[in-house]
């Protein structure tokens, strides 16, 4: 009974969430005026239609997806990694995504491909760095926890280096690039919404069914082991689901960061420590916090609207420094 009054409290929130970012954006849209548009359809034959049906729904659409994609990533990472801090970012795909959309926004390509030049891009260089990571992390015995995160860490140093020379010989395109790796949810089409779901649907195929081998994971490898789980196997599914899923999420919306930190901690709370129950938990808490941190970042600044990103760096680390130390009580 208890699990079910949390899963609606969640599922209220989330609908909550939504139905606000909905409404409240650089205007409030009012509730009649917003209801109408919905029940009228997509078609552009009020000012409330389009702003509805055209800007806010797909960006409310793609805050739930891309906050499902880190919240349940950054859960899984947290299990695998057996350490509260991991996250999606900790393997480099976000370095490796982030290199690769900078490249096709220098190189002018970014538009290519039907306007997915630069998510192809992003793509491709986030999948590149988790076989770099992955290869630096096989020994004779097979991959290895400890040297995955060491391995992860030294490619994604190298790979935000790399960032910052192209930021440096971009020249005018530079204020195009610092704004993508800031990350945001404007514009946000229909097609990317479905790109994203595609993403979400993955690591979802992944990471759901995973979850009672993470359970024996997050206690040990050995542990692991002694049930018959193949340890390399489970890694390199986590790893590839959520990294691919992940390098979507970035390729379309660039870095969101603390999400996948924050979202399982607070799950963990909520439901405890069992990762078949923390593992949706997140996905729904990460697309509440998207929603929550977009909200806030279109609102902070009337004139000017904040990269959501920075929200939720801002947002994350103040509720980490908040839970740190009931950690340690």
């Amino acid at each position: 009974m208890a699990h079910r009054t949390r899963w609606g409290w969640l599922g209220f929130g989330l609908i909550l969430a939504f139905a606000l970012h909905l409404l409240v954006g650089a205007f409030t849209l009012p509730i009649v005026d917003a209801w109408n548009a919905l029940l009228q359809g997509p078609s552009a034959e009020s000012p409330a239609q389009t702003i509805l049906w055209q800007i806010r729904l797909p960006r409310s659409l793609a805050a739930v997806l891309v906050g499902g994609i880190l919240g349940l990533s950054g859960a899984a990472f947290q299990s695998l990694f057996r350490n509260p801090l991991a996250e999606p970012f900790v393997v480099g795909v976000s370095g490796g995504a982030a290199v690769g959309g900078t490249l096709a926004i220098a190189a002018g390509v970014s538009g290519a491909l039907m306007g997915f030049g630069g998510v192809a891009g992003a793509l491709l260089g986030g999948m590149g760095a988790l076989g770099l990571v992955l290869r630096l992390s096989q020994s004779k015995h097979g991959l290895s926890v400890p040297r995955l995160l060491l391995a992860g860490v030294l490619v994604g140093a190298l790979l935000s280096s790399l960032v910052t020379l192209v930021l440096v010989m971009a020249g005018q395109d530079s204020t195009q690039i610092l704004g993508w790796l800031l990350g945001s949810l404007s514009p946000m089409t229909y097609p990317r919404v479905m790109l994203l779901g595609f993403g979400l649907v993955i690591a979802a195929l992944a990471l759901f069914p995973a979850g009672g081998q993470l359970n024996a994971m997050a206690v040990g490898e050995n542990t692991a082991r002694s049930l018959g789980i193949s340890t390399s196997v489970l890694i390199r599914r986590v790893l590839w689901g959520g990294a691919i899923a992940t390098s979507i999420a970035v390729s379309v919306t660039g870095i969101i960061g603390f999400l996948g930190l924050l979202a399982p901690h607070i799950g963990r709370r909520i439901v405890g420590v069992d990762a078949r129950v923390v593992l949706p938990v997140s996905t729904l808490l990460g697309g509440i916090l998207l929603l929550i941190s977009d909200l806030l970042a279109q609102q902070m600044v009337r004139s000017l609207e904040m990269p959501v990103g920075a929200v939720t760096a801002l947002l994350g680390a103040i509720a980490l420094l908040a839970i740190l130390p009931l950690r340690e009580s």
